[in-house]
């Protein structure tokens, strides 16, 4: 992200950081809401998720040292489009609003707009992916988003992902993402190890 900053303007943004201590369970940014910030992870992990009008929840994603949050509303001056609250007691980098907009190239009005054109494009992807897919589909997406490769010519999601988690990030039921994996185990699409981890079998993309 600040790989083009000159000397000048790194030590500038170096100078207006915050670094700041989440708890476990502390929400960084809430749905709905604004702030006036930039968020980069140091160490821990974070969950994204997102509410709809009757309380249900989704996970959209699983945040981890490097990532950053909180860009959609600095960019767009709206309220954040999901909340991102720690599974894990985090450190994190803030960067406010005016520092924010300093690492911007001096041409701001178009920089903001091809930002704005990347955040809508991204979210529109993210709602057509859930609106459309079905849900086996929407499983194996999303093991395959978690699955990265262990060394050994091998597709492993490490962390244990329980059935409640993975119907709210496909955004259906317990009992039919349960019914869905025991059927992917059954046809050899995924191997649970004894660890809780997973291998994902490649060609787990056919479904997606």
């Amino acid at each position: 992200m600040f790989a083009s900053l000159t000397a000048t303007q790194s030590a500038s943004i170096a100078d207006a950081i915050i670094k700041k201590r989440f708890k476990r369970a502390e929400v960084v940014v809430e749905q709905g809401k604004k702030s006036d910030a930039l968020y980069i992870i140091l160490t821990g992990r974070a969950r994204v998720t997102s509410a709809d009008s009757r309380g249900r929840e989704v996970i959209l994603a699983t945040l981890h040292p490097g990532d950053y949050l909180g860009e959609m509303s600095l960019i767009d001056d709206e309220p954040h489009s999901a909340t991102v609250r720690t599974e894990i007691q985090c450190d994190v980098l803030m960067l406010g609003r005016d520092a924010f907009a300093r690492c911007l190239p001096e041409n701001s009005s178009m920089a903001y707009n091809i930002m704005r054109g990347l955040v809508q494009r991204h979210a529109d992807r993210k709602i057509e992916s859930l609106a459309l897919m079905d849900v086996y589909g929407r499983v194996a997406r999303s093991l395959l988003e978690f699955a990265v490769d262990d060394g050994a010519g091998n597709l492993k999601v490490r962390d244990k992902i329980s059935r409640q988690d993975l119907a709210k990030m496909v955004g259906a039921s317990r009992e039919m993402v349960s019914r869905v994996m025991k059927d992917l185990e059954e046809r050899g699409f995924v191997q649970t190890q004894d660890d809780g981890s997973m291998i994902v079998k490649e060609r787990l993309l056919t479904l997606t």
